[in-house]
């Protein structure tokens, strides 16, 4: 019956509400709301300093928060109408356009909720790096690299790679992508950390079960406005690319790496043919890591992920693939009994998990 297949489809977003409302009910935006809107209430608030930033403030939770009571009124309604008009099929034909409009909206509001913060519209530059554990690690290190191009892709995301290290004997030692399209900082930032992999090694004749580790590191990128580096400050060498490219890119000293004296941070690039466009990638990168540290030292909330060594007791997330099948985060416990799955680049239920609690940190 066409009521039972609208019932469906209704039920096939319950997960999206879910997901809204918990975000909501941890966000505080509406407790925002109403202290912004008493606030804009006061006789004296036309003299108040910041009345442009916060009516725009204001006016963006009213909208977001219209649009989040609409949805949900309208989900309900949706079924109780359907439950109504069960053996009228015109009415049930003319419901299913509202219903598909419906799993439409909150698909595109949950993602627009969740990430709307400035910066999650920013590229970013995204690095992993392996960590202890030798071949073992540089080969993990380049199925992450396959899981997040996977994702990328998945997502309509633009990925640029700017710095490709291989490993010795299998797999790489390090990369650094440039990743572009739409919210890619936003869809990214929560895999920035120590990433550990336990499974029975591809390299031991024995068969034992090994663990490895990698580091994933997202910056997003910043506007030339908000950084200004002194060319006094720099050390900028030239070398060979290492990686694949072609004999122009192998054959010249094209690859650029940059070190800021200050804080001694070092970047590099050797994708582009010409040395000019990777000292132009670099810097933007360069800006990008002096940016973030001086947010994580003006905060100073969290311990810098970059501190931490890459090895026991400071990973994000464990991908067991023996002697049983699981991915867990361990920051909010989410988990996934199919990591072939996830290491093919699904990882949205992490990225909405980690969303919301982020919100509720």
């Amino acid at each position: 019956m066409l009521s039972d297949e609208l019932h469906e489809q209704l039920k096939s977003i319950e997960p999206d509400i879910k997901t809204i409302k918990t975000y909501w009910n941890s966000s505080g935006l509406e407790h925002e709301f109403k202290q912004l809107e008493a606030k804009t209430h006061q006789e004296d608030f036309w003299k108040h300093q910041k009345l442009a930033e916060i009516s725009k403030r204001l006016q963006h939770i009213r909208t977001q928060r219209k649009s989040y009571h609409s949805l949900l009124s309208t989900y309900k309604d949706l079924g109780e109408l359907i439950d109504l008009f069960a053996d009228d099929e015109t009415e049930l034909a003319r419901l299913g356009h509202e219903v598909r409009s419906l799993c439409h909206q909150i698909a595109k509001f949950k993602i627009e909720m969740l990430l709307n913060k400035e910066e999650d519209n920013s590229s970013c530059f995204f690095s992993i790096n392996a960590g202890a554990g030798g071949t073992e690690s540089q080969d993990w290190t380049n199925v992450l690299f396959r899981m997040y191009t996977r994702f990328c892709e998945q997502e309509g995301l633009k990925v640029q790679v700017i710095d490709f290290q291989t490993g010795e004997e299998a797999g790489i030692k390090s990369a650094t992508l440039y990743i572009s399209g739409k919210k890619p900082y936003g869809l990214l930032k929560s895999e920035h950390g120590i990433h550990r992999l336990v499974r029975i090694s591809p390299f031991d004749t024995a068969k034992r079960r090994h663990t490895s580790f990698a580091g994933v590191y997202v910056l997003p990128e910043v506007p030339e406005v908000k950084v200004s580096i002194d060319q006094k400050d720099l050390r900028i060498d030239t070398y060979r690319s290492s990686g694949a490219g072609g004999q122009h890119v192998n054959k010249t000293d094209s690859a650029v790496r940059i070190t800021h004296i200050p804080t001694n941070i070092v970047v590099q690039c050797q994708n582009e043919r010409s040395q000019i466009q990777n000292r132009e990638t670099a810097m933007k990168m360069l800006k990008a890591k002096i940016a973030k540290k001086a947010q994580e030292e003006e905060e100073s909330k969290i311990a810098k992920i970059e501190k931490k060594k890459i090895e026991w007791g400071s990973q994000i997330r464990s991908y067991i693939l023996h002697p049983y099948k699981m991915v867990k985060d361990h920051r909010t416990n989410t988990e996934s009994p199919q990591p072939d799955l996830v290491l093919d680049g699904n990882l949205m239920q992490f990225i909405e998990s980690y969303l919301i609690w982020s919100a509720k940190a």
